[in-house]
Parts: C-alpha cells; structure tokens; sequence
C-alpha cells in the first residue's frame, strides 16, 4: 500500500471538513423543524387571542383553526372546545349559521369532558346569542335560542353567579327585544342592571336605553344614556351620542331627519370597520415580517456555531448578516411609509367624521323653533322664556356633548345671565341680536363678553374669543 501524498491528505481533509459543514446545516435545520413542531396548543390559542387583540381577524382564524387540530391530536380537551368558541365569535358577525354550529360542537366536547361550571355557563349563553342572531337574520323561531340561554340562567343563579346571571339576562332581553316584545325586553333589562358589575354595566344599560326607546319613553332613555361611559370604546361612543340626538329630533317631530341622522352614523361606522380592515391587513404584514425575523436570527444563531468550526461558515454567516441588515433596512423603510399612509388615512377619516357631526350639529339647530326665533333680522327686542331657554340648552348639550352641563358643574357661582350668555355666543348670534335680547347696545354686549371672559375663565388675552374659549371646553 502506496503512502498518501500531501496532495491527497489535503484533498481528504476538505472534503472531510464539508461532510462536517453540511452534518452541522442539517442539524440546525432539523432542530428549526424540531422547534416548529413542538408548539403547543395552549401557545397556539395565546397567539391566536393576541391576533385578534390587534384587529387581525384572518390571522386570528387560521391561528384557531391550528389550534383545533393540535388540542384534538394532543386531547387538551379545554383547549379544544375554547378555541371553538373563540372561533364561533370571530365568524358570529359574518356567518351566524356557522357560528352555531361550532358553538354546539364546544357545548358537546365539554358535556363529554366537563371541568368548570362557569365555562359550561358562558357556552350556553354563546350559542343562545348566535342561534338568537340566526333566528333574526332568516326571520325564524327563537325558541332554541331561549333553551340555551334559559339552562344557561338556571346553572348561574343556582350557583349564584352574579355576573352570568347578569350576562344571561342581558341576552335574554336582547331576544324579547328581537322579538318586539319591548316590555319584556325592559323587565330583564332592569334584572340584569340590579346584578351588573362595572364591567358588564355599559352593555347593560345600552340593552335598558335602547327598551325605553323602543316603547318611545324618551325621558327615561335619555337618563340611562347618559349613565354610559363609553371610555375608549368609539363604536359604543357613536351609539350613545347617535341614541341622543335620535331622542332630541324625536322630541321635535322631526321623523324624517331622524332617519338622516342613522343613516349618516352608517356611513361613520363604515368608516370604522373600513379603518379596522386597514389595520387588520398591516398587523398581518408586520406579523409576516417578525416571523421572518425570527428565522433570520435563528440561522445568525446556527451560523454562530459554524464559525467556530471552519472559516469559510464564517465567510457565510459574514455575508449573511449584510444581506440581512440591508434586508431590514428596506423594510424599515417600508414600514416607515406605511405608518405615515396609514396616519394620514386615519386622519382623513376623522376629517370626514368631524364634517358630519357638524352638518347634524347645524342641522339640527336649523330646525329648532327657538334658534328660528333667534335668526329674525328685524331689531325689535326679542324675549325667550324660561322654557325656551332651557329646550335649546338641553338641545345644545344633546348634540354638542354636554357642553354647557359641563361649564355648569365647572363654574357652579356663575350667573345664569352668564351662561345664557355663553349660550348664545356658541349659537353664533350677532352682537346686534344678543343686544335685542338683552335690551342694550352692541358695545354693551361686547364689554360683557371681555368681562365674562376675564372674570370668569380668566382669560386676559385679547386675541382669544369668547367663542374660541366656549368651543374649548
């Protein structure tokens, strides 16, 4: 046997050395692979609910979905019927039908392997609400819906869960408002409001406002209207203010405006969800990115190793990372735009909001019977009674978000001359007008509104309006 050359030694040792390299590769791919299959189901729903915190619906379902699969291969039995129900609400809007039916699938996973009462309470009630939303939508009976809710009712008050007991009522009111049956609507309603919680209150009271409505009690609905704090909630803050100014066109006879102002709060709400679309498509893009990201980092890590065995892994690893730098750099600067696009778009949208709260604001104003009083250009001396003056307060705090309710509680030693004051200044009036009003000259309603001004909102500068102050507040 012949010695081996240097040549040759050479030749063994590299080839060797790239039977290593590539050993090295696969195992980084394979422990890759190792770490994707290893997901949880538990971990899978965690991503799944985070998706839909951010307003990424697709990404939430197909999330869902994948859990579905691992809690059933995996027999996480509390998984498995959760995520059905988080499915059932993502499709609840969309497909009611389909809601249902993935809600009676959790009822049936839990009923074969029970483990809390309150999830059993809270599945009823989901599936009552979506055979509920069926029934309305295909004008068919509710009498499946009311089984739910109603075994639903029975396990929370037997076990005295107040806030269920309060959640089931709550959907038991929505039924029998459904059905037009307003007077039942209104008795659970109350029912529900006697054992809500801070949590639950707001969707409580709107269920109340909206039963008083319906029976045309204006008075009463307007009050518990006006117990909702929406807080960061836009859609319920539409809700209360559009319900408002529904009740004070209502009061006026004014059907036909009534029918604008809903029409117009759509097209508000269209807006909305049109906003949400955007956003649900950027946080998808974003998600895209960290996942590639994230496998960016994990071949850094393997490359890492690499290099610690052979230069030329380092070589690789070397121009890997510059690639990746530019690679993020790009897409730094893509994200860059699209949050300017979507800034932009989002304040464009509520340009638009704003035109259309201030067309209903005048319009409503327009048709009120004392601002016409008001608007006469003759200069004769012009009186208000008590009444009137206190329907276009009520009119102005109705449409203008309790404005001058506000300055009251704000200012409690101000005059009431003062505020009828301010009153007509938010009205727009002429000095002249106010002057008929008040019975003196144009100078002398100037000198009371400098005084009101520094007197009482303590504003001495003399650029800044009475009128700028009051749209302030």
């Amino acid at each position: 046997m012949q010695p081996r050359t240097d040549e040759e030694s050479i030749t063994m040792f590299i080839r060797s050395l790239y039977i290593f390299i590539i050993g090295v590769l696969m195992v980084a791919c394979s422990q890759q692979q190792q770490g994707a299959d290893s997901q949880t189901a538990a971990r899978c729903l965690e991503e799944a609910q985070a998706a839909f915190a951010n307003d990424s619906i697709r990404q939430g379902e197909t999330l869902l979905r994948k859990t579905i699969q691992l809690a059933e291969a995996s027999e996480d039995w509390h998984t498995y019927y959760i995520a059905y129900q988080r499915l059932a609400e993502a499709l609840s809007q969309s497909n009611p039908e389909e809601a249902l039916r993935l809600m009676k699938k959790a009822l049936a996973i839990y009923e074969q392997h029970p483990d809390d009462e309150r999830n059993y309470v809270m599945l009823l009630d989901y599936a009552g609400t979506y055979a509920a939303q069926k029934a309305y939508t295909t004008e068919g009976s509710y009498d499946e819906a009311l089984n739910f809710i109603r075994r639903a009712y029975d396990i929370a008050e037997k076990s005295q869960m107040a806030d269920l007991m309060c959640q089931t009522l709550t959907s038991l009111a929505n039924i029998a408002w459904a059905r037009d049956d307003y007077r039942q609507a209104l008795d659970y309603a109350h029912r529900a409001n006697s054992t809500a919680t801070t949590e639950l209150r707001p969707g409580t009271l709107q269920v109340l406002a909206r039963s008083y409505l319906s029976l045309n009690m204006l008075d009463s609905a307007e009050t518990v209207y006006r117990q909702i704090d929406p807080g960061s909630d836009v859609h319920l803050a539409y809700i209360v203010q559009s319900s408002l100014a529904n009740i004070a066109l209502r009061r006026m006879g004014a059907t036909q405006v009534e029918d604008s102002v809903e029409e117009a709060f759509e097209q508000i709400e269209g807006f909305y969800y049109k906003a949400l679309e955007q956003k649900d498509e950027y946080y998808q893009e974003t998600l895209r990115q960290e996942m590639e990201n994230q496998q960016l980092e994990y071949r850094s890590q393997m490359y890492g190793r690499t290099l610690l065995i052979v230069i030329i892994a380092a070589v690789v690893i070397l121009l890997a990372t510059v690639l990746a730098l530019r690679y993020r750099i790009r897409l730094q600067e893509q994200e860059k735009r699209q949050l300017q696009q979507e800034a932009e778009h989002q304040k464009t949208l509520l340009h638009q909001a704003n035109e259309v709260v201030t067309f209903l604001q005048g319009f409503i104003l327009e048709r009120t019977e004392v601002l016409k009083k008001l608007n006469q250009s003759s200069d004769s001396v012009i009186y208000l009674s008590p009444h009137e003056w206190s329907e276009i307060e009520r009119t102005l705090n109705a449409i203008d978000g309790n404005r001058f309710a506000k300055i009251r509680e704000q200012y409690p030693t101000m005059q009431e001359n003062d505020i009828r004051l301010c009153i007509l200044t938010r009205l727009g009036l002429s000095n002249r007008t106010i002057g008929n009003i008040y019975c003196i000259t144009v100078s002398a309603v100037q000198h009371r509104k400098l005084k009101l001004k520094k007197d009482v909102f303590g504003e001495s500068n003399p650029e800044i309006t009475l009128e700028q102050i009051l749209n302030s507040r």
